[in-house]
């Protein structure tokens, strides 16, 4: 269900609402809103996602009086980035805030950007975010700026890294993914077949992205993402990852022939932009 007008404008007067108290912090730089609310992605059941920057950290004390009054709250979560959550006890609305110190955001884009350090797939979801956040409060302009720096063109050299990284792990390598499914197949592991091709469909996106030079929008929809962002496609796009997914119930060696044809469709497309030679080998340049 696509979100309301209401619903858009509740969430938004809760985020800036919640951004102003964190105002009021000395330790907060900035508080961005992030996530589905900023796109068109979202729906009546998407949390208010912020992103609290910050130079000194903010107490878990202060961070309790930010959730209160609240219907329900957990403060000082470490399971991803440091955060809390709570349910506003006005709007009923899901609140995840996530805190960031200015300087771990700044290495992470200048790794991505200027180093070109990638990693097995989602490699530039944090220049996505940072690109598409909007902006609720910045102490000294902090976030702007660094907003404005990372308005570039997608560097050629990352476009690369990111082919580099997460190609040969697709079913090149012994250690590949293709190869990793049809192992637990034969032993009946059905847990090892659904994470291995989650992990597949992770570097096959990282992978549509770059080609597209367009940063990773994150986990959620990716196909519908991909369809929208990416103007390059593999010619059995969608269907070829509707087709992947359908025969996991199966358990059985068609999960790896909707695989291979899900690759041979992205092998195709990387050959088409020069990628990829007739013989498989990665080209050096393109």
């Amino acid at each position: 269900m696509t979100i309301t007008v209401s619903d858009s404008s509740r969430a938004l007067t809760l985020a800036k609402k919640v951004a102003l108290r964190f105002g009021e912090v000395p330790q907060a730089e900035a508080v961005a809103l992030g996530g589905s609310r900023t796109s068109d992605a979202s729906d009546t059941s998407s949390d208010v996602d912020l992103y609290v920057y910050y130079r000194e950290p903010i107490s878990l004390e202060v961070r309790r009086e930010m959730a209160s009054p609240a219907r329900r709250a957990e403060i000082g979560n470490e399971f991803w980035e440091p955060g809390d959550e709570w349910i506003d006890s006005e709007t009923g609305i899901s609140v995840d805030v996530m805190f960031r110190h200015v300087r771990w955001i700044e290495e992470r884009l200048e790794g991505v950007l200027k180093q070109h350090a990638v990693s097995v797939g989602y490699s530039t979801c944090f220049w996505y975010n940072v690109l598409n956040s909007q902006i609720l409060f910045d102490r000294r302009g902090w976030f702007a700026a660094l907003k404005k720096t990372v308005e570039q063109p997608y560097p050629a050299e990352l476009k690369r890294a990111v082919i580099a990284k997460n190609l040969p792990i697709l079913r090149r390598n012994m250690s590949s993914y293709v190869h990793q499914i049809e192992r637990a197949i034969a032993r009946g592991d059905f847990f090892s077949i659904h994470h291995r091709t989650t992990a597949l469909l992770a570097s096959y996106f990282d992978i549509l992205f770059a080609v597209n030079e367009q940063p990773h929008p994150g986990e959620k929809r990716l196909a519908e993402r991909a369809s929208q962002l990416c103007g390059k496609l593999p010619r059995n796009f969608p269907q070829a990852v509707d087709e992947l997914l359908a025969s996991l119930p199966g358990r059985n060696r068609q999960i790896l022939e909707t695989a291979n044809a899900l690759l041979d469709g992205l092998e195709a497309l990387l050959r088409s932009e020069g990628f990829l030679s007739e013989s498989g080998e990665l080209c050096r340049s393109s």
